[in-house]
């Protein structure tokens, strides 16, 4: 297998965190160990050149461009290219996860809704398919449909992405206004991957909702003194500092904010002392 189509399976997806923040939510073509991942949790047995007609060989390259392509922002050609990679082939499923995403960017969730569904009819049990189908599901407010999505890629005992599907279901839950369930997944997802700042920023948030402002600290500060901190993280850094009356780390936060993001929603708030915004 290639090293790009190897990587295919896990381009990302843009989603809110909290209530406001967006972050890279890893989740859609496996590039390492995500979303199209051919055979990586698969029992079956390891398939290697021969055992794949020249139909799948034309279409993985064909994938492999509109990849490219994706990842690049030129949308319209990556489809061109997924649509020649199925008549090549019209059993790739993972052809159809990248349709998906493509129609997802594309803002035509039926036509993303038929291509996840399509994927999971030919290959029913691939984790990364069932990620991104509920993501679209919880995007669309059906909540119930995408927590049964979810909930059947983390019953995958092969997969390895865990952390990425209860991050998800987590964000999700929140969007639901399942603050309870929110927390739960999100605290799961953060014992396997605790330098997540996605999952920092919204176990903080959650936390902050609950004025649980000593433990909103330890999630926001390990967010903010890496290097995914942004506008949002860090404003809400500052809030949770003034809480606990910390002046000399609202502070060192505001200073970051402003020379970092000066036109920032979040610096303007500060410099008005609006810290309800």
């Amino acid at each position: 297998m290639s090293k790009a189509f190897s990587n295919a399976r896990t381009l990302m997806l843009q989603v809110s965190c909290g209530l406001a923040a967006a972050f890279l939510l890893a989740g859609c073509i496996n590039t390492r160990n995500g979303v199209l991942q051919t055979s990586a949790n698969k029992d079956a047995a390891i398939v290697t050149d021969s055992d794949e007609s020249n139909g799948r060989k034309r279409a993985k390259l064909r994938i492999e461009l509109a990849i490219g392509y994706f990842q690049q922002g030129q949308t319209t050609i990556a489809l061109d290219e997924i649509k020649q990679a199925l008549a090549a082939d019209p059993s790739f499923a993972d052809a159809y996860n990248l349709r998906g995403l493509v129609y997802m960017r594309l803002d035509d969730p039926a036509q993303a809704e038929d291509s996840f569904r399509r994927a999971i009819a030919l290959d029913p049990r691939e984790p990364n398919v069932l990620h991104n189908y509920g993501w679209l599901l919880c995007q669309q407010n059906r909540f119930a449909d995408a927590q049964q999505q979810f909930s059947a890629a983390l019953a995958v005992p092969t997969y390895t992405d865990r952390a990425k599907t209860l991050m998800t279901q987590g964000v999700c839950q929140l969007k639901a206004g399942q603050r309870a369930e929110a927390e739960r997944s999100l605290m799961q997802a953060y014992e396997i991957d605790a330098g997540n700042p996605v999952i920092g920023f919204n176990l903080a948030s959650i936390l902050v909702q609950r004025n649980d402002w000593q433990r909103a600290q330890f999630y926001i500060r390990r967010v903010n003194n890496s290097p995914a901190a942004s506008a949002e993280t860090l404003w809400l850094g500052i809030k949770i500092e003034r809480q606990l009356n910390n002046r000399e780390a609202v502070a060192q936060l505001a200073g970051q904010l402003q020379r970092r993001f000066p036109q920032s929603r979040e610096a303007i708030a500060y410099e008005r002392g609006n810290f309800n915004d």
